[in-house]
């Protein structure tokens, strides 16, 4: 089992950075890999960013390309996702999750996330 506290969330303006924290504990942490995704009110749950067991692969949308960093710190079992020039589209709850531990890696298929932190609210205002 894995259980995932995501933190760093608030209140910005447009333009601003952000970091957001996810802290795992339960199985260890670099036997999955990671990802990113937040829900906008009124809309449904989209793929933000994933990162491989290791750190080395990242993967992320358009949307946030250029502006967002995922990385991990698997000594600490924590992710994080450094956000740059956040916009006012960028409103929404940020959910960490970690990926089913399997040979197969489908970042951006969040039925294959089997672990969920409770989400971290990130408003940015214009």
């Amino acid at each position: 089992q894995v259980q995932l506290v995501e933190t760093g969330g608030g209140l910005v303006q447009a333009g601003d950075s952000r970091r957001l924290s996810c802290a795992s504990s339960g199985r260890p942490f670099n036997n999955h890999n990671m990802g990113w995704f937040r829900q906008a009110p009124g809309k449904e749950r989209e793929f933000v960013a994933a990162i491989s067991r290791d750190g080395i692969t990242t993967i992320y949308p358009d949307s946030v390309k250029d502006r967002f960093t995922v990385s991990r710190d698997n000594a600490k079992s924590t992710m994080y996702l450094q956000m740059n020039s956040l916009r006012p589209e960028d409103t929404a709850v940020y959910y960490c999750a970690a990926h089913r531990d399997e040979k197969a890696w489908r970042p951006k298929q969040e039925n294959k996330y089997d672990y969920w932190g409770q989400g971290t609210q990130v408003t940015v205002s214009s």
